[in-house]
């Protein structure tokens, strides 16, 4: 059987930007020195006055506008800010980037890298919820220097301050450099492997950490995205659109799209698309008047849009030249079937939503559906699935499970499914923990290397004899334990759940997705996609006896739209009598809770550990 490599690597967007780096065989094999600096200066010198990044600032203008820079104003930027960072910092200090969404973040991120140092992409505190987070992540990475711009830099100020005198980075203030600063810039030679930034995990499943992202991983990874996805032809041919945050994994990718493909990058705030989702499928529609265009979004997103973001009878759409990778969240069809319903009037395709998966340890990209292929699911039945076996059944079954096809494994990139307990593959049709090898993955975690031995440095102790999808990996490969469940049907792969996320009741294995979205769908008076289901130790309950180490399922809902005020009982009772008739589970307890009051993650992702942690220690809010 052929490996993931040699099978994904023909008729997925092979093309002039992409030929320079795949060897004969059609395997991803980077040039030393092809570094993220190499390919900013490459574009610099080829696109000098072509669009890079346009940022669209909603903030004083509800239509929005346009604020531009060409490759060679990116370039003197981000000279400019290396060179600031050169006369205060020593190579491979970290630098973090605490800037709202826009062009200066963009040339900060770059400007740190071409410095030597190792970038840190974060946010700025005025994000509401997440100060305890920004300042783990900074105790943990102990930057030198903080890039802010001058409208942020209250703010930043005022949070540095918290921290010990002692370990206090300086801030500086980009937007206050001016160009000429550059032309002390001194070019640093910069190896494949060393690390390029520190991406931190969201936080949904446990304290977050710095993912080392080498060079290599992120150059691997935006080739694996861009042959992936499938959209062949000259440089000018494909652009980004992006409204996700540029200090999460997908939105930083999309910083780096053009920097390998040579197009520009169009992008929002988050919170612009939030507030008007429209606004996205507005400037897809605009983008993609004389190109095409790609755009990734969480599946979340994609609801929204058809609830709140359909455009208006004068609004002159078209998204025939667009494609959107469903991702950074588990992917449900009814979301993506909505979504194409209400847009195919103005030209989206039945093909144009690809269902994906991906994850910060592995840079971000892991696979995604064939390109020109519908969303596709199978129905499996959901007591065989928790205890580990693929069962089909039709679609009309009492305990059919819907489960979406993630597609091929990228060019490059070997994705095993592993008993967790033996380190042995498992073969097709069975569920297991997901373990991936290639190019793109990240080192480890920043000075965490115990956590990075567990997670990183792992070895298939078997493998199968026939149909292995480790053909074509070393024997003493390194392989990734991603924490998550999955399993191969007809050679795509299946996400099925998170081990940590499993609920566990009376013995059997419940996905905790599949239980949230039962429950969305038993009352009009809770919010879909804003629910969490978890499991508790009996014993650690109010009423619980300390010898009883049974597991209890509690289900935490926001209430929908307009019921607020609405008699709390009913509504209980509806999720009571679904969740058993659906899953034979009983529910210990059901709290309905305003909109807003589930954590969440800096990603938009729900934080059930978190909502779990807060129900516990009875800080959950109630309003």
């Amino acid at each position: 059987m052929e490996s993931a490599s040699v099978r994904g690597a023909p008729g997925r967007g092979v093309g002039p930007a992409t030929e320079p780096y795949l060897d004969e065989n059609g395997h991803i094999s980077l040039p030393e020195g092809t570094t993220v600096s190499a390919l900013l200066d490459k574009n610099i010198a080829e696109f000098a006055n072509a669009l890079a990044y346009r940022f669209v600032d909603y903030s004083q203008n509800p239509d929005g506008k346009a604020v531009e820079l060409t490759w060679d104003q990116v370039g003197n930027r981000s000279r400019a800010i290396a060179a600031r960072l050169q006369q205060v910092t020593s190579r491979g200090d970290r630098v973090a980037i605490l800037a709202p969404q826009g062009l200066d973040y963009v040339t900060s991120f770059f400007g740190t890298i071409q410095a030597g140092n190792i970038a840190v992409p974060l946010f700025a505190p005025e994000l509401p919820g997440h100060a305890e987070r920004l300042d783990a992540v900074l105790t943990d990475a102990q930057p030198a220097v903080v890039l802010t711009t001058t409208s942020a830099g209250d703010a930043v100020q005022k949070f540095v301050r918290l921290m010990p005198r002692e370990s206090r980075p300086r801030i500086i203030a980009v937007d206050a450099i001016p160009d000429t600063v550059g032309a002390t810039y001194a070019p640093v030679e910069m190896f494949n492997d060393e690390i390029a930034y520190l991406q931190y995990t969201s936080g949904s499943t446990r304290t977050p950490t710095g993912v080392e992202i080498s060079h290599r991983a992120a150059g691997t990874n935006l080739l694996q995205m861009v042959l992936s996805i499938g959209l062949e032809g000259a440089a000018d041919e494909i652009n980004g659109v992006s409204w996700l945050p540029l200090y999460h994994d997908m939105g930083l990718m999309m910083i780096g799209f053009p920097i390998l493909y040579g197009g520009h990058l169009t992008f929002m705030s988050p919170m612009a698309f939030v507030r008007r989702p429209l606004r996205w499928i507005q400037v897809l529609s605009e983008e993609s008047k004389n190109c095409h265009i790609v755009s990734p979004a969480p599946n979340f997103a994609f609801d929204l849009v058809a609830q709140r973001g359909m455009p208006g009878p004068n609004d002159p759409v078209d998204l025939s030249k667009v494609v959107l990778i469903n991702g950074s969240e588990p992917v449900n069809l009814d979301s993506i079937q909505k979504f194409t319903e209400a847009f195919l009037p103005y030209g989206l395709t039945k093909t144009a939503v690809r269902p994906s998966y991906g994850m910060a340890e592995a840079a971000l990209f892991v696979s995604s559906i064939l390109p020109y292929t519908e969303p596709t699911a199978v129905y499996l039945d959901r007591e065989q699935l928790g205890l580990g076996r693929v069962v089909h059944v039709e679609p009309d079954a009492p305990n059919a499970l819907a489960q979406v096809s993630c597609g091929q494994v990228a060019v490059s990139q070997w994705a095993a499914i592993v008993d967790p307990d033996t380190s042995s593959e498992l073969p097709d049709g069975c569920v297991g923990e997901i373990w991936l090898h290639g190019d793109n993955i990240g080192r480890g975690y920043w000075r965490r290397p115990e956590e990075t031995e567990h997670t990183f440095g792992n070895k298939l102790q078997a493998r199968l004899e026939s149909g292995s999808h480790a053909d074509g990996t070393p024997d003493d490969a390194l392989w990734l334990r991603t924490g998550d469940l999955g399993c191969y049907i007809d050679g795509d792969l299946y996400i099925t759940g998170r081990i940590k996320d499993m609920v566990i009741v009376d013995g059997r294995n419940h996905y905790p997705q599949d239980i949230e979205a039962t429950v969305a769908e038993a009352s009009d008076g809770i919010r879909h996609g804003f629910v969490a289901a978890f499991s508790v130790p009996a014993r650690e309950l109010p009423d619980g006896s300390p010898t009883d180490t049974s597991e209890k399922l509690v289900i935490v809902a926001e209430r929908g739209p307009g019921a607020g005020r609405a008699d709390p009982q009913p509504i209980i009772d509806a999720v009571r009598r679904a969740v058993s008739r659906k899953h034979a589970v009983n529910i210990y307890d059901v709290r309905l809770v305003a909109a807003g009051v589930i954590p969440r993650t800096t990603s938009g992702k729900l934080a059930r550990r978190a909502c779990r942690a807060e129900y516990l220690n009875g800080t959950l809010s109630t309003r």
